[in-house]
């Protein structure tokens, strides 16, 4: 991990963001019907290292949710559900290669090299249309997918927002980077 504040993750913020992640539980029922909190709770506090990784997802502006349990792994699934893309994870290109290629005006990051130093993963496109599902997301903004490896080797790469009440994934060139996009992740309790 990369993040400067990851390792300074205080008794205090700990409590603090379990709070935020209960109201934001109990705000959001119809993410995540049937689950019990005081479940994830136990299991977040179980896991120290995984609450640490939601703090950045919250410091980054990303608003995690608990939106589904994996009963094959016995996990809590949680995606960043901010209205918009996390607004710290914007104007990024996608991944470490297209980073590379730009001569000029380069961006700061790429959403897979934060994603990998958050210790979280892009959200693919299956994932981004049952997200679309639980409420209404990236109305203004968009955010980079998981993409395909045929459509990365063509130097593509796959990014989704909603418009007019729909969901549209397409496409740009996994250089470009948009003060208007982002991404987001998911990470598994």
């Amino acid at each position: 991990m990369k993040y400067e504040n990851f390792m300074k993750f205080p008794k205090e913020r700990h409590n603090e963001l379990l709070n935020i992640l209960q109201i934001r539980f109990e705000k959001n029922k119809n993410r995540h019907k049937n689950l019990d909190w005081l479940k994830v709770r136990a299991r977040l506090e179980a896991n120290p290292q995984k609450l640490r990784i939601l703090n950045e997802m919250e410091e980054t502006g990303g608003e995690p949710d608990v939106v589904n349990f994996d009963k094959k792994t016995n996990e809590f699934i949680f995606y960043d559900c901010a209205p918009e893309s996390p607004k710290e994870r914007r104007s990024i290109c996608y991944d470490q290669e297209a980073l590379e290629s730009r001569k000029e005006h380069k961006p700061r990051n790429s959403a897979i090299g934060m994603a990998e130093e958050m210790g979280i993963e892009i959200l693919n496109e299956e994932e981004y249309r049952q997200l679309q599902q639980l409420g209404s997301f990236d109305t203004k903004t968009s955010s980079w997918l998981a993409t395909p490896v045929n459509i990365r080797k063509a130097g593509g790469a796959i990014f989704g927002d909603c418009r007019y009440n729909h969901v549209f994934i397409y496409h740009n060139g996994a250089e470009s980077y948009y003060a208007a996009r982002g991404f987001r992740g998911k990470i598994k309790v």
